[in-house]
């Protein structure tokens, strides 16, 4: 007999689910997405089947027959069951279960899910910002198992796909540009580099138009190779928005 705990990768758990969409059992609604070509609805599914007697039964928190707890942590909403300590909690606000301690979350009812308390006043709201997908990998932000960052402009990205943003040196929000961290180090750095880079004389008066991505103000700036300069927040996140000007 296996000694591994039943279960699957995402969960230690004593009961398979049947997926309606399909008919088919599966472990949980993570591994059902993985092995299909659409995804499960975990409030569809009806019946479930435990993994020690092989019961086949309507969704419950012990089986019928032997009298096994599915999960130590059960939440008959969801059809979510989990002998793993994850903090688990379940969301009325967000119609999902949580990980994580419901102490430590707050529900943003207009970003559409749960935060980090830290973030409460704090965070620039987005109405439904997570009913969309990652920009990034293009996943569903709302029901991830990944935590989600909010950036500046609250625009969530995965966290995973935040850092690693972070790590090829893409600062900047992949839905609306605005920077994502406090770049003010970065622009002194320009600043510098600017000043010890003189344009040749052609170019010196030349000034351009630019939009900055941060402040989404418009300003006249000295055109320069390294970057163009926001005039009205300091920032070089802009981008040029007219012809040259004298």
């Amino acid at each position: 007999m296996s000694s591994q705990p039943p279960g699957c990768e995402h969960y230690k758990r004593k009961c398979a689910l049947l997926a309606v969409c399909c008919n088919r059992m599966f472990a949980c609604r993570l591994c059902h997405d993985a092995h299909s070509d659409h995804q499960m609805n975990r409030h569809d599914v009806q019946q479930l089947q435990c993994l020690l007697c092989g019961t086949r039964q309507k969704v419950r928190e012990n089986c019928c027959r032997c009298g096994t707890k599915f999960g130590l942590y059960c939440c008959l909403v969801c059809r979510l069951f989990d002998d793993t300590d994850k903090q688990q909690f379940h969301c009325s606000g967000c119609g999902i279960c949580r990980v994580g301690g419901r102490n430590n979350f707050f529900h943003c009812y207009s970003c559409g899910l749960c935060l980090a308390k830290g973030l409460k006043g704090k965070h620039k709201c987005v109405q439904e910002a997570s009913r969309a997908n990652c920009p990034i990998c293009m996943e569903d932000l709302h029901s991830s198992v990944v935590f989600c960052s909010v950036p500046h402009c609250g625009h969530l990205v995965h966290s995973s796909c935040y850092k690693n943003m972070m790590k090829k040196g893409i600062y900047s929000c992949p839905t609306c540009g605005e920077s994502l961290d406090d770049m003010s180090t970065l622009w002194k750095m320009l600043d510098a580099e600017v000043a010890a880079t003189p344009m040749p004389k052609d170019y010196r008066d030349m000034n351009v138009q630019v939009l900055c991505k941060d402040c989404h103000k418009e300003s006249s700036v000295n055109f320069h190779v390294v970057g163009l300069k926001c005039q009205c927040c300091g920032s070089y996140n802009t981008c040029r928005t007219a012809t040259q000007q004298s």
